[in-house]
């Protein structure tokens, strides 16, 4: 039987296709990045011993790099399996869960409607791209350069010109032989009972085309030229083809952008990734602007059925909005939208304009620069969490502190998922007591969130900002990386050295950046500015790929204000010796010493995820009453404690460049 396109779309998105594969070949661990849905394995259509076959769950599709093979779910199946083409679509949607479709004489003549249609809103996109071109548009083609938009960018999104008049369209479709029910189920008219004669919806606007993920032109959007119409924008109707909410503006297109983005500098950076603006000239202002995996929802906010196709592209979609109180409420409404829904490996970050401005604006006036500063400084979804709350409040009372304490769990208790659940918990329980204690607030008292039900460190022989050693006085000590924290501390500290190691290393030697990708692109400073300047450094890289060189990457370190960042860090490697983080190292001794650093940089974070760990699960004991397992919790945590002191306090990084021991020794020795 002949299946529409339809199910076929229906089941493959229903399915990863990483799932079909997995029943036939082992991932290789090393490669495979299972957070971003990206897969290797050795191929299983031809003998080989290292992994060159890729698939990925985004794209639904696989490829071999050694033997060239590549396809969706249902070639798998009929190459490997020697499956029929029913067989194979029978399997799938066992797996997705939705039956076969019973022969319908009735579907399959709605699926050729279907097709028929497509074709019709082809004919109007042809119809408003010439009409543009006329004398009747010359309006319109001076609105459009007066936005700054080229000739190419205009065809590379056919925008086109609805002329101002009740039946154009309609007579040119009929002209071409288009029937009027065929125009009506498109959305090309206004009709019905209450409409004698049907006339064209679209009219004196500038029309902006709506493609499908398999880029067909399923709706219009359209600008008014007339600042007297009822409505600025106006989009199709539902139809047949469209779904308004089901649909984002430039989807086809930016995922084809993040997708290469991501095959070419090996993870989701603000290349990678894809940034949810709000309205379509955004959109092609950006991609104009070189920035081309943006999208925007259809004139209305975003809604759940689009942010999961945000999340079928990137594992972590940049919404981005304007800094105006409006831009504020609109971020806070995509905050409850995306929280109930977030898993392991999907969030969602907030990138902040510059009040008054919106993404057209700033590229149009100002370059794409400031927008990779605002893309750089991206908020997490965890950050926006406690900004809102806390955003004018005075907590100047115990009563105060305790209803912050309250709102915070009912926020985070509507996460589904447990495990994300319990550690955006953790994430307010840390910020809170950070707070408290930078602020002053409820010195002497017990602190919201505080474990074990034992009075703070924050009156005491240790200040409330020192670091917390093996003897502690329980486990509600401030933690050390809070005390390195710019809420404790209240200023911006210098990075630790490991963290000005693992930066300078990379500024210096820039190709370290690509020949181990997988893990430098997973690192995380502690030190803000630094993790700034690392973004920027990624989009560096994004933007101009292996032919990246120190100096280039150095003017666009400057330019973007970080030049006394990189000053002040390398004086910091030079002061300690640190030979392998600057420019007189060998590459070959560079990237030893930096994965050695790298090294040492992991277990810390492991280590202090494993003190916030035995800290959950004492406070859990505690209140739970389960006094047996308190006494091996408290020994458990006081051992990693120490073993985080250990690590802090000597060294680590010198000796594991063995510049004391003498094993590597600097230019100047050899």
């Amino acid at each position: 039987m002949r299946f529409s396109q339809s199910f076929l779309d229906e089941i493959r998105d229903r399915v990863p296709i990483s799932d079909v594969i997995a029943k036939r070949v082992s991932w290789d661990r090393r490669k495979t990045n299972v957070s971003r849905g990206d897969y290797w394995a050795c191929c299983p259509f031809h003998g080989e011993k290292s992994p060159s076959f890729h698939c990925e769950d985004r794209k639904g599709r696989y490829h071999c790099f050694g033997c060239g093979v590549s396809g969706d779910h249902f070639r798998f199946l009929t190459d490997l399996e020697g499956l029929s083409f029913p067989e194979a679509v029978q399997q799938i949607a066992d797996m997705a869960g939705v039956a076969m479709p019973q022969p319908d004489p009735q579907a399959e003549r709605r699926e050729k409607e279907r097709t028929s249609l497509l074709d019709v809103m082809e004919l109007a996109t042809a119809y408003f791209e010439d009409q543009l071109q006329t004398a009747n548009g010359a309006k319109a083609r001076a609105y459009l350069r007066e936005r700054g938009l080229t000739g190419r960018t205009i065809e590379t999104f056919r925008l086109g010109y609805a002329p101002d008049s009740r039946n154009a369209l309609k007579e040119h479709l009929a002209g071409k032989g288009v029937g009027k029910e065929q125009i009506e189920a498109c959305g090309l008219v206004v009709h019905g009972p209450d409409v004698p004669v049907s006339y064209d919806r679209f009219r004196d606007r500038i029309m902006f085309p709506i493609l499908s993920s398999r880029e067909k032109v399923i709706a219009f959007g359209g600008r008014a030229m007339s600042p007297d119409a009822p409505a600025k924008y106006l989009n199709s109707n539902e139809t047949e083809l469209f779904h308004k909410g089901n649909v984002l503006y430039n989807f086809a297109r930016a995922r084809r952008a993040s997708q290469g983005a991501a095959r070419d500098v090996g993870q989701d950076d603000a290349a990678g990734t894809i940034i949810a603006v709000e309205g379509y000239m955004d959109v092609i202002a950006l991609h104009q602007a070189g920035v081309e995996n943006a999208v925007a929802p259809l004139g209305t906010a975003l809604t759940e059925n689009q942010l999961d196709l945000l999340w079928k592209m990137t594992s972590q979609p940049v919404l981005c909005f304007d800094g105006d109180g409006a831009g504020i409420r609109a971020a806070n409404r995509g905050v409850d939208l995306a929280l109930p829904h977030l898993k392991p490996g999907r969030s969602v970050r907030f990138a902040m304009l510059p009040d008054g401005k919106d993404p057209d604006d700033l590229v149009r006036q100002e370059g794409r620069g400031p927008f990779d500063k605002v893309l750089a400084n991206a908020r997490s979804l965890a950050e926006m969490v406690w900004q809102r709350e806390i955003q004018g409040g005075a907590f100047d009372t115990p009563e105060k502190r305790a209803e912050l304490e309250a709102r915070l769990k009912q926020v985070t208790s509507v996460i589904a998922d447990e495990s994300v659940r319990r550690h955006y918990g953790q994430d307010m329980r840390d910020r809170l007591h950070a707070f408290l204690q930078s602020s002053g607030a409820g010195r002497g008292e017990r602190r919201p969130f505080e474990r074990g039900g034992r009075q703070g460190g924050g009156g005491g022989a240790r200040g409330a900002g020192q670091p917390r050693g093996p003897n502690a006085s329980g486990p509600t000590a401030i933690s050390d990386r809070l005390a390195r924290s710019t809420l404790v501390s209240g200023q911006q500290v210098a990075p630790l050295l490991r963290e000005s190691v693992l930066a300078l290393t990379i500024v210096n030697h820039p190709q370290l950046l690509f020949d181990e990708y997988d893990e430098i692109s997973t690192i995380e400073f502690d030190h803000r500015e630094l993790q700034r300047c690392w973004a920027a450094v990624l989009n560096a890289a994004a933007a101009q790929g292996p032919r990246l060189n120190r100096e280039d990457l150095l003017e666009q370190l400057q330019a973007e204000g970080f030049g006394a960042l990189i000053a002040a860090i390398d004086q910091q490697i030079r002061y300690a010796r640190l030979w392998t983080a600057t420019t007189a190292a060998a590459p070959e001794d560079a990237r030893e010493g930096y994965l050695q650093a790298l090294a040492l940089h992991q277990r810390s974070k492991a280590l202090h995820w494993q003190v916030r760990e035995l800290e959950r699960e004492l406070a859990h004991a505690t209140e739970e009453g389960d006094l047996e397992a308190v006494p091996q919790l408290l020994r458990t945590l006081q051992e990693v404690q120490h073993e985080v002191t250990r690590l802090e306090n000597q060294e680590a990084i010198i000796e594991g460049f063995g510049v004391l021991s003498g094993r590597v020794k600097g230019p100047a020795a050899r």
